[in-house]
């Protein structure tokens, strides 16, 4: 069986001769910086891909976009202010930030080829905000800022996050389309500030993710819905139960929701995940023998249909690569036994 037949059995909930795995880290020393004032990072991200495809020879691929964390406009990346959003306009999906995207997809769904799945990295609204802001003025706490905005004017902040995600699904489309990429892996949050209440939450952050999820949907049947706990943020995920994603990933070292939990709460939908992805973790720090233990433990609970091993988000990128190997190899001696 090849790996695309693998993870179209694991992905429609079917019994499969392995569980496969899947990880993934940043190629360059600061993602967030924007690509455009520092173009190397293209090439960074094309040779680093490339060297993890050849030296891991993953089941599937999760397309880091490094550079392009940064909404090209400055009246959103950098608001101070609500006058400052109610000058943003939409970018267009002729863009040179959308363009460049589907290049760089395009150069490295042509390096896989059809043999494996590919899916394009892509952002909420809001956490784009985050981004762009830090990258303006990290001493700033941007989601306080956000906060702010919200309670003096939630309608101009709901017009900004919908310019935003009208964008944003544009290069979705484009990148499945166009690039042929099999799906996007949408990375989303609950809101940060505690200000930012339920109807402020359904009101605003909402409605992108659905923009989003939904012109992927209409183009690929295989999309990812990462529920990002990076640095240890919270959610809760109840939130996103109903959203309209095919596949979860969500830190459950973070929530402390397994598994098995997770494919309840979701309906029986298929996951990844289950190893935390810290530098002081199991994956990063353990022996072969306790990785794969763990390894066991978790395809045991989870049961083997429906699962793909991963971890909570991206991982170190010095990782040493025989620890993903060790994965992969004790899953695929298990089998489909469980």
């Amino acid at each position: 069986m090849n790996k695309r037949d693998l993870l179209t059995k694991v992905f429609n909930n079917q019994k499969a001769e392995r569980v496969p795995v899947g990880f993934w880290f940043h190629f360059t020393e600061n993602e967030i910086l924007d690509g455009f004032k520092n173009p190397e990072m293209f090439q960074a991200n094309i040779e680093g891909e490339k060297k993890f495809y050849e030296e891991f020879q993953p089941d599937f691929i999760k397309i880091m976009t490094d550079g392009f964390f940064m909404y090209p406009r400055e009246a959103f990346t950098n608001a101070q202010s609500i006058s400052h959003l109610k000058k943003l306009d939409p970018i267009g999906e002729s863009h040179p930030w959308i363009e460049k995207q589907v290049e760089y997809a395009k150069k490295l769904t042509s390096l896989f080829g059809a043999e494996l799945f590919s899916f394009y990295n892509i952002f909420a609204p809001a956490t784009l905000f985050r981004f762009g802001h830090y990258n303006h003025n990290k001493d700033q706490d941007a989601d306080s800022l956000l906060a702010d905005l919200i309670l003096e004017d939630a309608g101009t902040v709901a017009r900004a996050f919908d310019i935003v995600a009208q964008d944003t699904a544009c290069l979705a489309k484009r990148v499945i389309q166009e690039a042929k990429v099999s799906g996007i892996y949408y990375s989303t949050q609950d809101p940060h500030d505690t200000r930012i209440n339920e109807q402020a939450r359904k009101a605003l952050f909402v409605p992108g993710d659905m923009t989003i999820l939904s012109a992927a949907n209409t183009v690929s049947q295989y999309n990812i819905l990462h529920i990002c706990g990076y640095a240890g943020y919270k959610n809760n995920l109840s939130h996103f139960v109903d959203y309209p994603a095919s596949i979860i990933n969500w830190a459950s070292h973070v929530e402390k929701i397994s598994l098995s939990e997770g494919k309840k709460l979701f309906k029986g939908k298929p996951v990844i995940g289950g190893f935390a992805n810290t530098a002081d973790a199991l994956l990063y720090t353990g022996s072969k023998a306790e990785i794969e233990a763990e390894t066991e433990r978790l395809i045991k609970e989870a049961g083997s249909t429906g699962l793909v091993l991963g971890a909570d988000c991206t991982v170190p990128k010095d990782i040493d690569i025989r620890h993903l190997e060790w994965v992969r190899e004790k899953a695929a001696r298990i089998g489909a036994d469980f």
